[in-house]
């Protein structure tokens, strides 16, 4: 198993930090969120790890060049990261070469969540916080017949129950030329634009993708310069 990890974006909305930084660069308790997924993917047993940069790429490489946690890291550039996600996980479609975590590069999460994605009995999975109702950002996993019909701002008329997605999925090998398949219809149509996330409702109507429940554990994603105290003050202490 394989990481790859989506660390290209600006963080428009977190521009007063990001001006200065990529956002995986931001430092909670002394460590950087990249430094903290290359110690937790080291911790769980996964030891290769695909990074996908563009803005201020040279900083992550310098980066990881000074620690690595042990991890073998390559790097794939997206020249256009002024775009949507959904160009970052095109770029890496190449390197879907064994069973992989598909990972946001802006949480910071205790290293449970990730081991119970990594030791899931679905082969191909999402992380849930069943906790979490919408109230507008978040990006829900929503759940219709046992399965995940959705990874979306935009809720379904119709679905059995739903919780905020970590951002992190899990992609079966052999169901990654599906994965492939949804991306690519946005891309012939120049969707250029969108969330890799909405670009996936093709592979979930086609892959039977499980879930993880989460909820209870400390994690956030880190979006708005509140995310950032949310994270100094609630989850880091519960790490």
């Amino acid at each position: 198993m394989k990481a790859i990890i989506l660390a290209a974006g600006v963080g428009k909305r977190l521009w007063e930090v990001t001006q200065h930084r990529p956002k995986c660069l931001i430092e909670l308790g002394g460590r950087s969120l990249l430094h903290r997924y290359l110690e937790s993917l080291a911790a769980i047993g996964v030891r290769r790890a695909d990074i996908v940069v563009g803005y201020k790429q040279e900083m992550i490489r310098e980066a990881v060049a000074a620690d690595s946690c042990g991890v073998g890291v390559t790097f794939l550039v997206n020249e256009e990261f002024h775009r949507g996600s959904i160009s970052s996980l095109w770029i890496a479609r190449s390197a879907l070469d064994d069973d992989t975590i598909v990972m946001d590069a802006d949480v910071l999460f205790h290293r449970d969540i990730l081991r119970r994605l990594v030791s899931s009995a679905c082969e191909n999975a999402l992380l849930m916080d069943e906790t979490v109702t919408q109230t507008g950002e978040e990006c829900m996993v929503v759940v219709a017949g046992g399965r995940v019909i959705a990874l979306t701002k935009k809720m379904p008329d119709r679905f059995d129950y739903a919780g905020e997605g970590v951002g992190f999925l899990r992609v079966k090998y052999a169901d990654t030329p599906r994965l492939v398949s949804s991306l690519r219809g946005y891309i012939e149509k120049n969707m250029w634009q969108m969330e890799y996330e909405d670009a996936l409702l093709e592979y979930f109507r086609d892959v039977r993708v499980g879930h993880e429940k989460i909820g209870g554990l400390p994690w956030t994603e880190i979006d708005f310069i509140n995310d950032i105290k949310k994270a100094e003050l609630e989850v880091l202490p519960r790490l």
